[in-house]
């Protein structure tokens, strides 16, 4: 068998693989439609999977390519806002999702030209810079963004095709999600994912064997970018309303929180980090209210319980959730 077909081959089998670990997440969604109502469990699950496929972007910066990313959330802030303004312009949303895409894929380059003269803490400090001039930035080009106030943001349409419920809007979150992880997978297994790896692992070393670490950088940025910008533009689609407010810091270290609660360095953490992110507080609000007693309505408790959450899940599974070992 040539190397070309062997490879091909492999390929195949990676994308069986990752099909087959697709069905358990079917089961949990058919589970969580019976135990909580289907526009309900639907609604989560859409959100589910378009955090899963911004926190992919997190996965390939952070935990392939090992840089220190502060500042993700801008990115889908780009891709949020490109789809608002594009589809307000009548650009089908299938078309602008690919330009929101684009946009952040652009918006990740920026984000990583620092590398080439700053690293570890400090080239951290430059991503959560640029979040902060890209957030700036959306609030004062009130002609565009409308400021402050925000921007609506009609259905998500194909062909006159309309996803207004919420299974439509699940579907169409999981058949995104699905191909971006099929085509992370390859990433992966190509030069591109070794190359990220080499870096990760020992920057000199890479180096030293013919790798560009700053091109390689660059790479990891637009990939995780592009990822972000598709998550953003669809967040924009099921939300409805977006503002600059809610792509602030907190929304990047969140996206950061995520990657690292489910598994920084394998794709599956993506999902596992969106479940923990978006399910875990839904589930303690509704136990909340089932709990006997005053203490149970306290203010902050949610906070309390989900930051309890996350601590055991450092210390019980410190490589994440989707970590084999």
């Amino acid at each position: 068998m040539s190397l070309q077909g062997a490879g091909d081959v492999q390929q195949r089998r990676s994308a069986a693989t990752l099909l087959r670990r697709l069905v358990p997440w079917l089961l949990v969604l058919g589970a969580g439609v019976l135990a909580l109502g289907a526009d309900y469990a639907l609604g989560k699950v859409s959100l589910v999977a378009t955090y899963a496929i911004a926190g992919l972007g997190v996965v390939i910066v952070v935990g392939q390519a090992g840089q220190i990313a502060l500042g993700q959330g801008a990115l889908v802030a780009l891709g949020a806002y490109t789809q608002a303004v594009l589809v307000a312009h009548g650009v089908p949303a299938v078309f602008a999702l690919l330009l929101a895409a684009a946009v952040a894929a652009g918006g990740g380059a920026l984000a990583s030209l620092p590398a080439r003269r700053l690293g570890g803490l400090y080239f951290g400090m430059s991503t959560l810079a640029f979040a902060l001039i890209v957030e700036e930035g959306l609030s004062r080009w009130e002609a565009v963004t409308h400021g402050a106030a925000g921007m609506t943001v009609g259905g998500f349409t194909v062909l006159g095709w309309r996803a207004d419920s919420t299974l439509e809007q699940a579907v169409v979150s999981l058949t995104v999600l699905g191909f971006a992880l099929l085509a992370c997978e390859r990433l992966l297994a190509s030069r591109h994912g070794r190359a990220w790896r080499a870096v990760r692992d020992d920057e000199l070393a890479a180096a030293a064997c013919g790798v560009a670490p700053a091109a390689v950088k660059m790479q990891a940025f637009v990939v995780g970018g592009a990822l972000s910008g598709l998550a953003g533009g669809l967040y924009a689609h099921w939300i409805g309303f977006i503002s600059p407010e809610q792509f602030g810091l907190v929304f990047s270290f969140e996206l950061l929180m995520l990657a690292f609660i489910g598994g920084a360095r394998r794709l599956a953490g993506a999902v596992w980090g969106a479940l923990v992110i978006v399910v875990i507080p839904q589930a303690i609000a509704l136990l909340r209210d089932l709990l006997p007693g005053d203490w149970a309505r306290a203010a902050g408790l949610e906070l309390v319980l989900f930051g309890a959450v996350i601590v055991a899940v450092v210390l019980l599974r410190p490589g994440g959730l989707a970590d084999r070992r």
